[in-house]
């Protein structure tokens, strides 16, 4: 009998990874992983519209989820980079955010796959936030200014200073992706293997942790993306 590992052959509600299944497109991850990349920002778009479809002055139900929410984040935020970028970039940083958060969870999910297991997906907004902090502190400061501190404070440490600040800010590129890849597809390996261990019962316990680190992962890759911002476009004088 043929032996097929376990990972290959993963039954989700989009299709199996199982590669000889009889349709190829569903068997196919990265069309899994897409198909729940859709259907999570969906979900988030239909819960932001009827979070603001009937504002109240005193908010209840969803429109009171959001509104703690955004305030807990701009309050949590603006004690590391201020009041006035934690305002400023909160568009960007609760959005990737929420929607790190949402692929987290719906990975848990048995018969889904959580899109940030997937190094594409991670990549993607990895890069989104490096190229865009990078414009954010072009536009704060100026070319000549912003790429000016990449040399260091006197001209004859640039051969040392300026490698040395390009392999740091691409290299965030590769911490910011990889940190989120490396644990949500970790925490699959372990929902799956617990599932095969006691499929007749719900492992509580381990649902309970993947849950809490889910929320942890999405809150470091909004968090970072707050100081790379505050790094980008706040340079001290004296630097």
């Amino acid at each position: 009998m043929e032996s097929v590992n376990i990972t290959e052959r993963v039954f989700t509600f989009v299709g199996t990874l199982y590669p000889h299944s009889w349709e190829h497109i569903f068997s196919h991850h990265d069309f899994v992983v897409a198909a729940y990349t859709v259907l999570i920002t969906f979900i988030l778009l239909i819960c932001a519209s009827l979070a603001t479809s009937k504002m109240q002055l005193v908010p209840s139900g969803i429109q009171n989820v959001f509104e703690t929410l955004i305030s807990g984040v701009i309050n949590f935020a603006k004690d590391i980079v201020g009041e006035e970028v934690a305002r400023k970039y909160f568009p960007l940083a609760a959005t990737i955010g929420l929607f790190v958060l949402a692929a987290n969870l719906i990975g848990i999910i048995p018969g889904f796959e959580a899109p940030s297991s997937s190094l594409s997906f991670t990549l993607v907004l990895a890069l989104v936030v490096f190229v865009y902090y990078h414009i954010e502190g072009i536009k704060a400061q100026g070319v000549e200014n912003y790429f000016k501190h990449f040399a260091g404070p006197v001209w004859w440490l640039i051969p040392l200073m300026l490698p040395v600040e390009i392999i740091s800010h691409f290299s965030r590129i590769i911490s910011l992706s990889f940190r989120l890849f490396g644990n949500i597809k970790g925490d699959d390996m372990f929902l799956l293997i617990m599932l095969v261990l006691v499929p007749w019962v719900v492992p509580v316990l381990p649902f309970a942790i993947l849950t809490f680190m889910a929320f942890l992962q999405a809150f470091v890759f909004m968090i970072l993306t707050y100081v790379y911002l505050h790094g980008a476009v706040i340079v001290d004088s004296d630097h």
